[in-house]
């Protein structure tokens, strides 16, 4: 992958995750932030790693983190690139004890995503990508092989739902699909690894229609980008990121770019918005 930054930033994830694994299903301290989300040790060990390692690549380049993002916007807006950090996505399952949550970097120039990173701490699995530079899936001591999502399903069309979040508006599109394409297949998973799975070409559409933030998407929408997708709100626009005063995303939907039933997929969004 041609970019000069991503060699470092995937080695720091990947320690962020080695620094995650000792908290992993051990007795855990959880506190609630101001949002009644929660965090612990693990996410503030990841989030240490992370930050001080970014900086010290390239101090010019300032880091927007999850846990740290008291930021004043009036400072955020003059920022022209900046590293948006999850140190710890998909917290609830990490208390919850399952593998499936991941240490997401990507690095955005005006509101873009460049490139992001996913990595997965418990067996070591990376995803990194961005558009124009295609992507990749690298598990430990292995050479990484590139990734692409799939124009037509394999067999039943395969929607990605989270197993925490759903809304009324969300299952309405599910019937609506259900309509055009028959029967559907849902693969439920975790964290930013919903956009992972349309990136490697296991899944087709991935709508959510509940609240996600900026360090929830960015760096796997760097992944799904590269590896031929997109990420669009109901519109029909790209997400972007943008400084805001808060830091929500809008309802999106993470998609191929070449799907012959992506304007099928729009207009349905369309009706819901």
């Amino acid at each position: 992958m041609n970019h000069p930054l991503v060699p470092a930033v995937i080695d720091l994830v990947r320690q962020a995750g080695e620094a995650i694994l000792p908290y992993w299903r051990s007795e855990l301290t959880v506190t609630e932030k101001v949002d009644a989300s929660p965090v612990t040790a693990a996410d503030l060990a990841a989030h240490l790693i992370l930050d001080t390692g970014l900086r010290a690549l390239d101090p010019s380049i300032p880091v927007l983190s999850e846990e740290a993002a008291d930021i004043p916007l009036a400072e955020r807006k003059g920022w022209h690139r900046w590293w948006l950090v999850d140190p710890l996505d998909g917290t609830k399952e990490f208390i919850a004890g399952t593998d499936e949550f991941t240490v997401n970097v990507a690095l955005i120039e005006q509101g873009r995503v460049v490139f992001g990173v996913v990595g997965m701490p418990v067996g070591g699995r990376c995803y990194y990508g961005g558009a124009g530079l295609g992507a990749w899936r690298a598990e430990p001591a292995e050479q990484a092989h590139e990734i692409s999502v799939r124009i037509a399903p394999d067999e039943a069309f395969t929607v990605v739902a989270s197993r925490r979040h759903s809304s009324p508006a969300q299952e309405r599109l599910l019937n609506g699909l259900g309509e055009l394409f028959g029967d559907l297949a849902l693969a439920n998973i975790g964290s930013s690894l919903k956009f992972c799975l349309l990136a490697e070409g296991t899944a087709d559409c991935y709508p959510r229609l509940a609240p996600t933030s900026q360090w929830d998407t960015a760096a796997a929408q760097g992944v799904l980008e590269g590896a031929g997708g997109e990420v669009l709100d109901l519109a029909g626009t790209a997400l972007t990121y943008e400084a805001r005063e808060d830091f929500l995303n809008p309802s999106f939907l993470a998609l191929p770019v070449a799907a012959e039933w992506r304007a099928e997929l729009i207009q349905l969004a369309r009706a819901l918005d």
